[in-house]
């Protein structure tokens, strides 16, 4: 990849790679804008590329299929947790420091920067994920990311141990059947916004780990 000194001496990313990332920026916005509009199930890639005003075999290059492009709109945010788990301190437990990093990103896309993944972008994503039957399935299967790797660095173990799976697929359950709430009570999206969101991760870890407390007095 060529590269250019920047300003103040670094590498700049050349002219080729930069019209790559703004292609596939302009694909992902595409198709964020007819997932929200037509619903994940109604959208072709041909609709898709057209919109981002480029070919089909165009969008090949980037996407594989359709499905790629709706678990890359996931990765968006799944990327920023991953940097927020890292930084999470080691005295909690793992599923502890998952949720505080998910929701230290929810919390600080209020005041995103340029380039950064914004409030508004996260609220769309979670309404295209919670209101697709398949991507709602998708968003809970247990796949490797960037935030399984953190987690598995965090952890001590390796990509495929059982515990592993098993904490990321409890914060999988916590996850939807909060965000459940948005979809199933019939609430309109216009009026939801990222506080929402938040609010509604906090209460149902608090109703999960009051659940475990139990367990643990019964045992």
């Amino acid at each position: 990849m060529p590269v250019v000194a920047d300003g103040e001496g670094g590498p700049e990313l050349g002219l080729r790679e930069r019209k790559k990332q703004r292609t596939r920026a302009m694909l992902l916005d595409a198709a964020v804008e007819l997932f929200q509009r037509q619903g994940f199930e109604r959208t072709t890639v041909d609709q898709i590329a057209a919109l981002a005003d480029v070919s089909p075999r165009t969008f090949s290059r980037y996407f594989a299929t359709k499905d790629a492009i709706a678990f890359a709109l996931i990765d968006e945010a799944i990327d920023v947790v991953a940097v927020e788990l890292a930084a999470q301190p080691a005295g909690i437990s793992h599923l502890e420091a998952v949720c505080r990093a998910y929701l230290q990103m929810y919390t600080n896309a209020k005041d995103a920067g340029a380039g950064g993944l914004s409030a508004h972008r996260l609220v769309l994503s979670v309404r295209i994920i919670m209101t697709s039957p398949t991507l709602r399935q998708a968003a809970t299967e247990y796949r490797s990311n960037a935030l399984t790797v953190e987690l598995a660095k965090r952890m001590g173990v390796d990509a495929g141990d059982r515990v592993l799976r098993l904490v990321s697929s409890v914060w999988g359950v916590i996850t939807m059947t909060a965000l459940g709430d948005l979809t199933d009570h019939g609430l309109d999206w216009e009026q939801i916004g990222v506080d929402d969101i938040v609010t509604r991760l906090q209460d149902t870890y608090a109703e999960f780990t009051g659940l475990m407390s139990e367990v643990v007095q019964l045992v």
